[in-house]
């Protein structure tokens, strides 16, 4: 799937410029997963992201679906479990807000990742509320020029995760 271009200026309606551009590209018939997939794509491409990846819980936290852009299948497969939600990935569906995190090796709530997961300099995240809880993440990795993330990010991943968090709840 052919993940729009993007500029900085004016995040919001930037986002939702690609977000429809992206929605219009897709068959008429998408399934779920191709729209959570291009979400997650935009997120990866819009935060200047190496990582990103979008996971659906259920109602007991258990992973239901789980996206993620910027890895080979290799690396995938590699992975072999997807995140299970300690560590900062707990926190933000604990906290059901935003997450920015500039140095995850030093911050103590940096634990439980899977083997062979890639290394992880900076996160951002913010949670996918469905059906009246947290039902999710959407989250990034590692700036590709090495810069924390910053509110103009922050925004552009509200935007996508909104949109992500009414797809769950109306058709997951």
């Amino acid at each position: 799937m052919r993940v729009p271009a993007m500029r900085r200026p004016d995040s919001e309606a930037r986002v939702l410029r690609a977000l429809a551009e992206g929605l219009r590209d897709l068959p008429p018939r998408a399934r779920v997963n191709e729209v959570l997939q291009m979400v997650v794509d935009l997120a990866t491409a819009e935060a200047r992201a190496r990582y990103g990846a979008l996971t659906v819980t259920d109602v007991h936290d258990r992973t239901q679906g789980f996206f993620v852009s910027g890895l080979s299948e290799q690396q995938l497969h590699g992975l072999r479990t997807s995140p299970q939600g300690h560590g900062p990935l707990g926190t933000l569906r604990a906290d059901g807000r935003p997450l920015r995190i500039d140095d995850v090796q030093a911050d103590r709530k940096a634990f439980g990742f899977p083997p062979r997961h890639p290394h992880m300099r900076s996160l951002l995240g913010v949670p996918l509320w469905a059906c009246g809880d947290v039902r999710g993440s959407l989250y990034v990795t590692n700036r590709r020029d090495g810069r924390p993330f910053d509110d103009d990010d922050e925004r552009a991943l509200v935007v996508l995760g909104e949109h992500a968090s009414r797809v769950i709840e109306e058709r997951w």
